[in-house]
Order: C-alpha cells, then sequence, then structure tokens
C-alpha cells in the first residue's frame, strides 16, 4: 500500500503548482503580445493544465481554449 503523504508536504506540492502554473499563464500572456516572439499560447495552455489539477474555472478555461484551437485548426483547411 502507498503511504499517505505529510499534510505539509501536500501543502506545498500545491502551492508550487499554483505558483508554476501562475508564472506559465503570465509569462504566456506576456508573449502573446505582438511584436513579442516566443510560445504565449502553449503557455498559457500549460499554466492552465496546471492550475486545473487544483482550480475548477481553469479546467474550464483550458476546455475552452482547447476547443477554439479545435475550430481554428478546422477552418483552416478552408
Amino acid at each position: 500500500m502507498i503511504a499517505a503523504r505529510p499534510v505539509m508536504l501536500q501543502a506545498t506540492i500545491r502551492a508550487g503548482r499554483v505558483i508554476v502554473g501562475l508564472i506559465l499563464m503570465f509569462g504566456g500572456v506576456l508573449l502573446s503580445v505582438p511584436g513579442i516572439p516566443g510560445p504565449g499560447v502553449l503557455l498559457v495552455v500549460g499554466g492552465l493544465a496546471l492550475l486545473g489539477r487544483e482550480f475548477h474555472w481553469a479546467r474550464r478555461a483550458n476546455g475552452w481554449l482547447r476547443r477554439q484551437a479545435a475550430r481554428l485548426v478546422g477552418r483552416s483547411d478552408v
């Protein structure tokens, strides 16, 4: 059987996920500004995916972004 993680370790992992997710998301938003090269949208999606492990709003936002991307890719064939 797998032993349960100590409460302090769980809190540290959760805080780390939130901090890294926010850094990725805000870095992606910064890189999405026209004129600044970089994988901005990918960082936003990655940040939302990481935040989605902790917050429902992030899971919904990530799903919405993925649906919009799929819609745009579908239209590029036309």
